[in-house]
């Protein structure tokens, strides 16, 4: 079971991926802004982040790029889950320090196999239906 931190202003968004995270078996930390985000992830120091870009405060390409710069921070995986989905986005994500780039809306399975590929965790995976 990992501790994954969910980042994400919108509360139906984030009790939308808490519960499938935690139907996965994980623990899960919140934060609804950057920088907030960036605070509860240097001081829990979760083994995974799922980020939201378009937030009020600190973004999330600006919160990944702190979190990525950070010597405590810079080995936990992010990942942008946004509605952002031109490639220009992605790109600049990947460049900030992201792992993965999701596109919301997105499946339960898709963020499955996010959650499992960067953990290495099989475990992670919903089982076939």
């Amino acid at each position: 079971m990992a501790r994954i931190l969910i980042v994400d202003d919108s509360p139906s968004q984030l009790m939308g991926i808490q519960r499938i995270v935690e139907k996965l078996g994980h623990e899960t930390l919140t934060a609804e802004d950057g920088a907030a985000g960036v605070e509860v992830a240097k001081a829990e120091l979760p083994d995974l982040i799922l980020m939201d870009v378009v937030m009020p405060n600190l973004n999330g390409f600006q919160a990944t790029r702190t979190l990525s710069r950070e010597s405590t921070t810079r080995d936990i995986p992010v990942v942008l889950v946004t509605t952002k989905d031109q490639d220009t986005d992605r790109m600049w994500g990947m460049r900030q320090g992201a792992r993965a780039y999701l596109t919301k809306p997105f499946s339960e399975s898709d963020l499955s196999d996010v959650i499992g590929r960067l953990l290495g965790d099989e475990a992670s995976l919903l089982p076939e239906a």
